[in-house]
């Protein structure tokens, strides 16, 4: 069973640009979700999916679920276990800039590509 780190600390949100790209993206196909499972720092890029189209399990951690203005059920942001190892301590913000980034992701195709900015947590 996948896990989720204790307590209520927001530890991922989007810039407005990156929600109105999830808003367009979740009008093409649906319900979304991410994963990132791979990159250490600033500008990894997470790949956007359909909701059930990439399996979680015990090897991913749900940092949470972002809430969306116009999309009707919550996105949710998973990350690998091993990656979380790394990230732990930080506030990921979901940002979308020009460009094509690699693999699967649903942006890929409208030339743009999201990509993670962090910063420490706050207590």
């Amino acid at each position: 069973m996948a896990s989720r780190p204790a307590g209520p600390v927001e530890r991922v949100a989007l810039t407005p640009e990156a929600a109105e790209l999830v808003r367009a993206l979740t009008v093409k196909h649906g319900p979304l979700m991410f994963h990132q499972s791979g990159g250490c720092c600033d500008g990894s890029s997470p790949m956007c999916y359909g909701r059930g189209e990439f399996r979680t399990g015990d090897a991913d951690v749900l940092l949470g679920e972002l809430a969306v203005d116009g999309v009707a059920e919550p996105v949710p942001f998973w990350m690998s276990a091993s990656q979380f190892a790394y990230w732990s301590h930080t506030h990921l913000t979901v940002d979308v800039v020009e460009g094509r980034g690699g693999g699967f992701s649903l942006e890929a195709p409208e030339g743009v590509r999201f990509l993670i900015r962090s910063r420490l947590l706050e207590e």
